[in-house]
């Protein structure tokens, strides 16, 4: 059951917490931190699903429910601190499929997720059966455990994959070192911080023409590192 969710929340550490359990459970995520950005990428990106948070800026999560539910039929879970009777019943009332209130477990919201996928049809439905994340000509395979530059295999180390399967799945999203190891955990218990540009400077070697000058996996200076390209 593979999907691509959208996650639109504001409060970073919340956004990041729900993309790794996304990743875990074989999904791909786009994430988001404004109603407005989050309408975009439903526009441009299409997703199975998405997790909306109702106290979002520029737009809140009432408003783009709204949309889409005037625009399309992608499955929507709202997600919030909002729990009185009126606000739940109005965000059912306007085509939410799910409702979760915060504080909330994630394994209790991959849960729902899941049900709400599977209830929508999307559980790796019609339009995803693909869970291959491209970016910038890597393919990430979270099925098979496999990676393809430019068509050709590339042998990476359970770190590497999964520090490069989420820089596939936000192309151009600048993540810190700290965010980097994160992924790695469970499979590198005692690395450190720089153990990171380690992972980063094999991953290099494996998918750049020239490791010395990179054009795909980029450092921006003071903050981490991304992957350059738009999602194919």
């Amino acid at each position: 059951m593979c999907a691509h969710v959208l996650v639109a929340e504001d409060d970073a550490m919340q956004a990041e917490l729900i993309r790794r359990s996304l990743l875990a459970e074989g999904h791909t995520a786009t994430v988001v931190h404004d109603g407005s950005a989050a309408l975009d990428a439903v526009r441009r990106e299409r997703p199975d699903l998405v997790v909306l948070d109702l106290m979002l800026p520029v737009v809140d999560g009432f408003g783009v429910c709204r949309v889409l539910r005037r625009d399309d039929d992608i499955p929507v879970l709202m997600l919030t601190a909002r729990a009185a009777e009126d606000d739940v019943l109005l965000g059912l009332e306007l085509g939410a499929d799910d409702y979760m209130t915060k504080p909330y477990s994630p394994r209790e919201l991959m849960a729902r997720i899941r049900t709400v996928l599977r209830r929508s049809g999307r559980a790796g439905g019609e339009r995803r059966e693909d869970p291959v994340v491209r970016a910038a000509g890597i393919a990430v395979d979270p099925q098979r455990h496999e990676v393809r530059c430019d068509g050709a295999a590339v042998e990476c180390t359970p770190a590497e994959f999964q520090i490069l399967l989420a820089l596939a799945g936000e192309p151009e999203r600048v993540f810190t070192r700290r965010q980097l190891l994160q992924c790695t955990r469970g499979f590198d218990r005692s690395s450190t911080e720089r153990a990171v540009d380690v992972h980063i400077m094999n991953l290099r070697r494996k998918i750049e023409a020239d490791p010395r000058r990179p054009v795909r996996l980029l450092t921006v200076y003071g903050v981490g590192y991304k992957l350059s390209g738009g999602r194919a």
